[in-house]
């Protein structure tokens, strides 16, 4: 297990799973996600606009790296259907050297 420094978790959810499979494409195709897990079947129980809602929906499990985060949540607003998506990082404390290896060369050159 090395340090992974950059690498992040993104969790976020969306309506169908329809949408979860074209977000998540969308984020593997532009290199900003070097796999996308979908979770279907939760059921989410929340308030929103002064109420309590309950909904079926889809998790996204998105591995990506610090560096990628600003361009991500672009993606995701520009993408997502929701008008307020979730977007809770995770920081990896460590992970293995192989894996490392395959998420950064999974991605678009960073600018950093």
């Amino acid at each position: 297990m090395r340090n992974a420094p950059s690498a992040r978790i993104i969790l976020t959810t969306v309506a169908t799973i329809e949408e979860a499979n074209k977000l998540a494409s969308a984020l593997v195709e532009r290199e900003l996600a070097a796999c996308v897990n979908i979770v279907p079947g939760l059921t989410s129980i929340y308030r929103w606009q002064g109420g309590i809602e309950e909904a079926s929906e889809t998790l996204l499990i998105v591995k990506t790296t610090s560096q990628h985060l600003p361009a991500l949540e672009d993606a995701l607003r520009e993408l997502h259907s929701y008008e307020v998506p979730e977007l809770l990082t995770i920081n990896v404390e460590s992970a293995g050297q192989a894996y490392l290896d395959w998420l950064m060369s999974s991605l678009r050159p960073s600018s950093d």
